[in-house]
């Protein structure tokens, strides 16, 4: 009776596990990077598995594994996964909606209200997620960078000591933000920032704490200067639109849940991150933090070329029939 019972308990569990569906996450993300990008990743896999009671589960395809960053969107609307990172300012002509705070930088939002406000802009205006619906792509979360300010080899204590550095500069806003401050932008990859900083091709980059610490460029640059950029945008948790659209009611609630909840749990590591790292800066890493004079970076906005990176955006948007006005009101001062 007892190896009857067995067998059929063995049966009902491997029929269970045969019935439940197994979701790709592409990510470029290395599984042992300890970072709170990474650690939230595993967080989403295991609350979907949780919140569905089983039925459903998440592998996690590391490392660039199957897609690498710039390939994930692509791979993603082929259905080679399910979910994925998509780091939005990696491809402004597919999402120029979705990429808003790349022009407005600096802008008053932290990292959890940047996060909110793409939720918002999403919920309110449709032209957000058709524009990833023609990449059959849809937003499921928000994942925001941290604060930034500078890293640099030299003190940096006012506007004018800027005058003649070079720093680093990628996107919209930051490479007319930085000529405004009277310094040189140079266009440099995440990945040869520390070289670069290690050998003087550039000065100074902009980054948050947390990730200064995850590239090590803290290594080699010694001063943090809290320079109020504000949260930059980094990436969309995207799904597959196909893969999303034939969810079943109840699991599509989780996801869309989970991506909300995603974003309070992201905030919360990251600021956890951002203040071990400063202790760490005041200890053996020997980082000196130098406050930014309140009002000098605020005041560049108004220089032309800011404003014509913020108007081409305001363009991109009027064109689809976007209403920019409240838009806007978030990510100026």
């Amino acid at each position: 009776m007892r190896t009857l019972i067995s067998a059929t308990i063995v049966a009902t569990v491997l029929a269970s596990a045969a019935c439940a569906d197994t979701f790709k996450w592409l990510t470029y993300k290395p599984q042992g990077a300890g970072d709170a990008q990474a650690i939230t990743t595993q967080w989403f896999a295991d609350q979907f598995a949780e919140r569905t009671g089983g039925k459903h589960q998440i592998d996690i395809f590391w490392g660039g594994s199957v897609a690498k960053a710039r390939e994930i969107p692509e791979a993603l609307a082929a259905g080679v996964g399910d979910f994925g990172d998509v780091i939005t300012p990696y491809f402004p002509d597919l999402l120029p909606l979705n990429n808003a705070v790349g022009f407005y930088i600096p802008q008053p939002m932290k990292t959890q209200g940047v996060g909110e406000a793409m939720a918002t802009w999403h919920k309110d205006y449709p032209q957000f997620g058709q524009e990833l619906a023609q990449q059959n792509l849809h937003a499921v979360g928000f994942r925001p960078l941290e604060n930034y300010g500078l890293l640099c080899t030299k003190p940096v204590r006012s506007i004018d000591d800027m005058a003649g550095l070079r720093i680093r500069s990628y996107g919209f806003a930051y490479p007319a933000l930085i000529e405004a401050m009277g310094a040189t932008p140079v266009s440099i990859s995440t990945s040869d920032s520390y070289e670069a900083l290690q050998r003087s091709v550039i000065d100074c980059t902009p980054i948050g704490p947390a990730l200064a610490r995850g590239w090590k460029y803290d290594e080699v640059a010694k001063y943090y200067i809290e320079v109020p950029f504000g949260a930059s945008f980094g990436h969309i948790i995207a799904m597959n639109l196909d893969s999303y659209n034939a969810l079943d009611a109840e699991t599509r609630a989780v996801v869309d849940q989970l991506g909300h909840d995603y974003l309070m749990e992201y905030s919360r590591m990251l600021d956890e991150d951002d203040a071990r790292v400063r202790e760490l800066w005041q200890g053996d890493l020997g980082v000196e933090v130098i406050d930014f004079p309140a009002g000098e970076l605020e005041a560049l906005v108004a220089d032309d070329k800011v404003q014509a990176v913020r108007n081409e955006w305001i363009e991109k948007a009027k064109a689809l029939d976007l209403p920019v006005d409240d838009i806007v009101a978030k990510l100026t001062f």
